[in-house]
């Protein structure tokens, strides 16, 4: 059996070892910069045309799809109909309310691209010091209006 001492005079070898493997292991100098992601791109110039083209259209399907995604008049007229359906009595002055069972229902009925604003996460980022713990529902509307 080692006795304690020699042990730790062990373990500290060992640490040693490992300590200036890991740490002669690295190139001299700082070589962070290889392991960062590259985030710009210089603008093609005037005469690279089909990087120019490439862009353009690389840019005008990013609009189409973010475009789509987009609620229309008729998807948040169908949205408001439905959290005013499904409001939460008692009623705060005139301000509607909504609790968290009646804003997962209106998730369901609400369609495919409203999906991404009810969540627990959303509700909770609404919630503010109502006793029954609702939203307001005018709150949750603008919300939506802002984010899609």
């Amino acid at each position: 059996k080692k006795s304690e001492q020699e042990l730790k005079d062990e373990e500290m070898e060992l640490f040693t070892k490992y300590y200036m493997e890991w740490k002669g292991g690295r190139k001299s100098g700082n070589t962070s910069y290889t392991n960062i992601p590259r985030f710009y791109y210089r603008l093609p110039a005037e005469d690279e045309v089909l990087l120019q083209k490439l862009r353009e259209e690389s840019r005008a399907v990013f609009l189409q799809r973010k475009s789509r995604e987009l609620l229309d008049n008729e998807e948040l007229q169908n949205l408001w109909f439905l959290l005013d359906k499904h409001q939460t009595s008692p009623m705060i002055g005139e301000e509607a309310m909504i609790n968290y069972e009646n804003f997962l229902k209106v998730g369901e009925k609400a369609g495919t691209k409203c999906k991404q604003f009810f969540t627990a996460k959303i509700f909770a980022k609404l919630l503010h010091n109502d006793p029954y713990g609702r939203i307001s529902i005018m709150q949750f509307f603008n919300y939506v209006m802002r984010k899609g």
